[in-house]
């Protein structure tokens, strides 16, 4: 009888390691989800903003077309920085080094290369090219950021416009 008195300490004491191991694991599972979540919310913003970019060059050949002016007027072959309201890519050319290409910033709910937002962790280049018969623009936007563990992330959309109102 005597051999039996520490028994219950040890079985408690492997059953309260069992129980942390399992939190720890779960732990461990939730931190992970916790920061790919994160990723995936920048993935989701990132892909806006580059549709967003493209939709800024349609709305600049739409503007033309409205105004009776050259379909592809103010869009020039090049790299562009440009935010939701942009009216031309004239004057908004992007550096060639990309450590000197401007974060977006947030402010009231919009990105936009404005002062007095917060800077955010994204960069939006536009990439023009126009055919040689002047008949098609092709738009690339390509938006890339650095996320959790120093990880380079982009997304890149193409499109193209063809003068097909003539």
């Amino acid at each position: 009888m005597k051999r039996d008195n520490g028994q219950l300490i040890v079985e408690m004491m492997v059953a309260v390691s069992l129980l942390v191991i399992g939190l720890l694991g779960v732990f461990a599972v939730l931190s992970q989800s916790l920061g790919l979540n994160r990723v995936a919310a920048n993935q989701f913003v990132a892909a806006n903003l580059a549709a967003e970019g493209i939709e800024v060059t349609k709305n600049i050949v739409d503007a033309n077309f409205i105004n009776d002016a050259q379909w592809n007027l103010y869009i020039e072959d090049g790299q562009y920085e440009v935010q939701f309201d942009d009216t031309s890519l004239i004057g908004n050319e992007a550096s060639d080094n990309p450590s000197q290409q401007k974060f977006l910033s947030l402010n009231n709910g919009r990105y936009s290369y404005d002062s007095g937002g917060e800077e955010t962790r994204f960069k939006r280049i536009i990439t023009i090219k126009n055919s040689e018969d002047l008949t098609e623009i092709k738009v690339i936007s390509r938006v890339y950021w650095r996320d959790r563990g120093g990880v380079d992330f982009d997304i890149v959309l193409e499109d193209r416009f063809r003068n097909w109102r003539e």
